[in-house]
C-alpha cells in the first residue's frame, strides 16, 4: 500500500445535480499511511463543451471553456499520516448550459483535486463529475400555443402508365411537451387514386447538430407507431398517441456548439410521403392559465334604443283616440276606433345545416365510400401495432433521470412500467425531480419497454349512433 491511501472528493449532502448561479461545496478527503511531501493540494472547478466528427470520440476538434477556476486548500509542507479533510467552494455562472452527452461531443461538468509533490515524485489526482440542469420553461417559448399542423398533396405514378394523388395533412394537440406527457397525433389521408397506399407512420424524431467545419447532423427516431393502409378512393382519419420519453430539452441556451431539435414526422411507406410536425421538449410544462385568450368585441355602441310603441297614425293623418271619452260618449255617439296594424313578423333564422342530421343531402362532387357521410372514417385505418417502439440510444445514464410526476392534468400520464434498457450511448440529459415530486432514486430509471407494455388507446367515437341520431 502506498502513502496515499484514500484521495477523493465529496460533495455535500451527495447532491450530483445543480442548477446555473448555484454554489457548489464539498469536501476533499485525503489518507496517508505515512506523511507526504508536497507543494500544494488544489481545487479545481471547470465545465466545457467538446465535439469531434468523429462518433463516440474524445479528441475534440473543438471546444467551448464555461468557466475554470482553481483554488489552492493546502499549501507547500508536509502532510502527515492520518486523515485530512479540505473543505472548498465554487459559484456556477448563471450562463453555463444544461449537462449533455451525445455520440459527436458532450457539455461536462467536474471537479478535480491535485496533490504537487516536489521534483521526481508521484503527483496524485482525483476528479468528480456532476451535473447541471437549467431549466427549459416551454411557457416562455414564443408562438407556443395552439397545435402543429401540416399538410403535403403528392403525385404518384403507378401500374406505370396510371397517375394518383395522395393529400396528406396532420397535427398534433400542442407544440411543447414534457417527459411522460403524450403526444395526440392526427392524419387526414385523402387516397384519390386507384391503389391503396403503404401503411402510415409517425415518428418521434430527434436531430442534433454538431456545429463543426462541417456540421455533424445525428439524427434518431426517439419513438415511433404505425398505422394501416388507406384503400383507393378513401379518404380517412388516423388518430395515435405517442408518450414523450426522457429526453434532453430543446434548448441548450448557452451553448454555440449543439443544438437540439425535435419533431413528429407523419408518413406513407408508399408512394413516398412525408411531412414534418415542430416541437419543443422541456422541463416545465405549458399551464393553459397562461394562456392569452382572444378577447370578445366589445358590444357596438349604435346597439338600436329599446322600441317604445306608439299610437299608430289613423289614414287621414290625426291620431285615433286609443279610449273614448267617456263624458263624450253620454252626449255623442261616437264610430269605434281602427285598430293600430300589426308590425311584420320577424323572418325566423335560417337552421344551421349539418351533415349528421337526418335529411338526405347531396354528396359531394367527388364523392368516396370512406369520406363523411359513407362508412365511418376510423375504419379505413386500423391500427397495425398499438405499441412503441422506442430506441434505447435516447436516453441517458446520468442518476435523476426520470418520469415527472406533476404534469398538467388532461396532457400527461405517467408511462407504463416495464423492463428498463440496458445501456445509452445516444444524446442525453438530466432531468432531476422539480417541486413537490418525492427525491430522486438511487438508482436509475430508465423509459419502460414499450413492446411489452399496455398502450393507452382512446376509445374511438361510436359513428354509428352519431349517424343513426
Amino acid at each position: 500500500m502506498g502513502k496515499v491511501q484514500e484521495f477523493e472528493i465529496a460533495f455535500d449532502k451527495n447532491k450530483v445535480v445543480y442548477s446555473p448561479g448555484e454554489s457548489i461545496t464539498g469536501t476533499v478527503t485525503v489518507k496517508l499511511g505515512q506523511q507526504l511531501q508536497c507543494k500544494a493540494v488544489k481545487v479545481n472547478c471547470n465545465g466545457f463543451c467538446g465535439i469531434t466528427s468523429k462518433e463516440n470520440d474524445t479528441a475534440w476538434t473543438t471546444e467551448e471553456q464555461y468557466f475554470n477556476s482553481t483554488v489552492s486548500i493546502s499549501d507547500k509542507g508536509t502532510l502527515k499520516q492520518g486523515e485530512h479533510k479540505f473543505p472548498f467552494k465554487f459559484l456556477i455562472p448563471a450562463s453555463a448550459p444544461t449537462s449533455f452527452e451525445g455520440n459527436y461531443g458532450k457539455i461536462v461538468y467536474r471537479v478535480r483535486a491535485f496533490i504537487d509533490t516536489p521534483r521526481f515524485a508521484k503527483d496524485y489526482n482525483t476528479e468528480k463529475p456532476f451535473f447541471l440542469l437549467s431549466l427549459f420553461n416551454l411557457n416562455q417559448v414564443p408562438d407556443i400555443w395552439g397545435t402543429s399542423s401540416s399538410a403535403v398533396t403528392q403525385q404518384f405514378t403507378y401500374m406505370l402508365v396510371k397517375t394518383g394523388t395522395v393529400v396528406l395533412k396532420a397535427q398534433t394537440d400542442m407544440k411543447g411537451y414534457t417527459p411522460a406527457q403524450i403526444i395526440q397525433v392526427t392524419a387526414n389521408i385523402h387516397n384519390q387514386s386507384g391503389k391503396s397506399t403503404g401503411n402510415i407512420m409517425a415518428s418521434l424524431m430527434q436531430r442534433v447538430t454538431y456545429e463543426t467545419k462541417k456540421p455533424t447532423h445525428d439524427m434518431r427516431a426517439i419513438a415511433e407507431v404505425e398505422g394501416g393502409t388507406v384503400k383507393a378512393g378513401k379518404e380517412v382519419e388516423w388518430k395515435e398517441q405517442i408518450i414523450v420519453p426522457p429526453l434532453p430539452q430543446s434548448c441548450l441556451a448557452g451553448c454555440e456548439l449543439i443544438k437540439i431539435e425535435y419533431f413528429v414526422k407523419v408518413s406513407l411507406k408508399s408512394p413516398d410521403v412525408m411531412l414534418t410536425l415542430p416541437l419543443h421538449i422541456g422541463n416545465v410544462s405549458l399551464d393553459k392559465k397562461l394562456q392569452p385568450s382572444n378577447k370578445a368585441a366589445p358590444p357596438s355602441s349604435s346597439a338600436p334604443a329599446e322600441h317604445t310603441p306608439t299610437p299608430a297614425s289613423a289614414p287621414d293623418g290625426s291620431t285615433p283616440v286609443s279610449a273614448p271619452d267617456a263624458s263624450a260618449s253620454a252626449t255623442t255617439p261616437t264610430l269605434p276606433p281602427r285598430r293600430a296594424p300589426k308590425p311584420a313578423p320577424r323572418p325566423a333564422p335560417r337552421a344551421r345545416s349539418s351533415s349528421h342530421n337526418n335529411t338526405p343531402s347531396a354528396p359531394p362532387a367527388e364523392f368516396y365510400e370512406g369520406a363523411e357521410g359513407g362508412a365511418p372514417m376510423s375504419d379505413g385505418v386500423p391500427n397495425k401495432r398499438q405499441s412503441l417502439l422506442v430506441s434505447p440510444n435516447a436516453f441517458s445514464y446520468a442518476p435523476g433521470l426520470f418520469f415527472p410526476q406533476n404534469q398538467q392534468p388532461g396532457g400527461s400520464a405517467a408511462g407504463p412500467g416495464g423492463p428498463p434498457f440496458s445501456g445509452s450511448t445516444g444524446a442525453t440529459s438530466l432531468y432531476p425531480p422539480l417541486n413537490n415530486v418525492s427525491p430522486m432514486p438511487a438508482s436509475l430509471v430508465l423509459p419502460p419497454d414499450y413492446d411489452t407494455s399496455a398502450y393507452p388507446q382512446e376509445a374511438p367515437p361510436s359513428y354509428d349512433e352519431s349517424f343513426n341520431t
